[in-house]
């Protein structure tokens, strides 16, 4: 269901993550005050963080790398039209605060 939003600030998302304990992979659950919902999986492994979507006519992908000291994470969003030529979307970094 959708409810309709008005903002005048900027978007807000909520992600629920999770996953079935029988599975190696995550998956997110993705929605905004556009309307916009969508369904990533998502991996763990070796310092990265990832996720992607294979839907018609607009995939992505995201890739971070965790820093050695595990202070921050440094990460791309990428997107598709088709599924075989992907372009830059944005860049993202996220820094711990203590």
């Amino acid at each position: 269901m959708r409810l309709p939003v008005e903002t005048t600030g900027p978007q807000r998302s909520i992600w629920l993550m999770g996953r079935d304990e029988s599975l190696d992979r995550y998956t997110v659950l993705y929605f905004d005050t556009r309307g916009v919902s969508r369904i990533y999986q998502m991996s763990l492994e070796g310092g990265q963080w990832k996720m992607w979507r294979d839907a018609p006519g607009f995939s992505q992908r995201y890739v971070g790398t965790f820093s050695e000291d595990k202070n921050s994470i440094t990460a791309r969003w990428e997107k598709s039209s088709d599924g075989l030529n992907w372009e830059h979307d944005f860049d993202m970094t996220y820094t711990r605060v203590r």
